[in-house]
Order: structure tokens, then C-alpha cells, then sequence
């Protein structure tokens, strides 16, 4: 079951996997194989959520939500009136409380976090 999973085989691949374990000497039995079978398919997509949850080091992004906003104060008087974007993120674990984070960018930073997003898209690509 647990290359089953690891490759989250679909009924083809199943079928196809479970047929060389009956074959292969030591291997299973025919019965063996359709109770696996219908196991899997019964319980796919649970397994596959579990395993997923279970290789995620660290907290996930649950929300974000954004919007621009002018200043309207400020210790210095060329600040008063610049946008800024208000970022809000949602994290945590599925299941457990949430933690938010809020971030404020000038244009500047913007830009900056834009190029970097790139980047990072670039090198997925790549990959």
C-alpha cells in the first residue's frame, strides 16, 4: 500500500501494479489484490490529503486578501498622501487556529517583491 500511495497510483496503474504482485513470486494473492483495490479506491483521496499534510514542514498560506490606501499621516509631510499596499495573510495548519500577518509596501517595496516573484516563478519554470 505504501507504493500505492507514495506514486498515488490511478485505477490503470493500480490494476497494473497489483497484477505484477500477483505474479512475482512471494508476491500476493488474487485476493489480496482486490481487497487493496477496493481499499484504494474507497480511500484515495483521504491517503493522498494525509500524506500531503504530513510533508508540509511548516505553516500554509489559508487567505490573503489586499488593498491600496493613501497615507494620511506621517512624521514627515512628503509622506502624507503616497499609496501603500496593505497586505493581510492567513496562516497556519489545516485544522489548527490561524496567525495573521500584515505587511505594508511603498511602491518601491511593491516593485521589489514583484521582480523577486518573478524570479521565483522563472526558476520553478525552469525546473
Amino acid at each position: 500500500v505504501q507504493s500505492i500511495a507514495s506514486a498515488d497510483m490511478d485505477l490503470n496503474q493500480l490494476e497494473a501494479f497489483l497484477t505484477a504482485q500477483t505474479k512475482k513470486q512471494g508476491g500476493i494473492t488474487s485476493d489480496q489484490a482486490a481487497v487493496i483495490a477496493k481499499f484504494w479506491k474507497n480511500h484515495r483521496m483521504k491517503i493522498h490529503e494525509s500524506l500531503i499534510n504530513q510533508s508540509r514542514w511548516d505553516n500554509v498560506l489559508k487567505n490573503m486578501n489586499w488593498r491600496v490606501d493613501l497615507k494620511s499621516q506621517s512624521r514627515h509631510i512628503d509622506q502624507i498622501n503616497t499609496p501603500v499596499a496593505i497586505v493581510e495573510m492567513e496562516l497556519g495548519k489545516i485544522g489548527q487556529e490561524s496567525e495573521f500577518l500584515c505587511l505594508e509596501f511603498d511602491e518601491a517595496k511593491v516593485s521589489q517583491m514583484l521582480k523577486k516573484l518573478s524570479e521565483i516563478e522563472e526558476s520553478m519554470n525552469s525546473l
